[in-house]
């Protein structure tokens, strides 16, 4: 008899480009980066690859992620880092905290999980209420219009 091994529906196994969490946490910069798309490579390319030429915005913003989760008590949440910067890309760094982006008029709690590595900080925040359709309201149908004229 062959047996057939269950599948744990509890345990997900996150990877980025084939590789795991752990994997990634042991690479260096320029090696993560080259992981990143065309445009996100891009950006490290024209400051140069080294973590240290980055911007300084954000690097700053990167040193307080850091920071936040580093004084955390395990088990409890970072503190949020506020930032205007939208287009801040996600490093495996920062996975864990907590990053309230701004969306043009008030700061979005946005968690940062290890799939969103690669990805730009203005992807979780939206800008825009999604529309919901309803019902139509007195006055929106078209009989109603013409029955007041006649």
């Amino acid at each position: 008899m062959t047996t057939v091994q269950k599948k744990d529906k509890g345990l997900n196994k996150h990877s980025f480009r084939g590789l795991t969490p752990d994997q990634i946490n042991e690479l260096s910069q320029e090696k993560v980066v080259e992981l990143f798309r065309a445009r996100m490579r891009r950006r490290f390319s024209r400051s140069s690859i080294a973590y240290a030429e980055i911007k300084h915005k954000y690097i700053r913003l990167y040193a307080k992620c850091k920071k936040s989760k580093k004084n955390t008590q395990p088990g409890e949440k970072p503190v949020p880092v506020k930032t205007h910067l939208r287009n801040a890309i996600v490093l495996p760094e920062m996975v864990g905290n907590n990053v309230a982006v701004y969306n043009g008029k008030s700061f979005n709690n946005v968690e940062i999980k290890f799939d969103m590595i690669g990805r730009y900080l203005g992807e979780f925040s939206l800008t825009y209420k999604p529309c919901k359709h309803g019902k139509a309201g007195v006055g929106a149908t078209k009989g109603s219009a013409h029955t007041s004229l006649k």
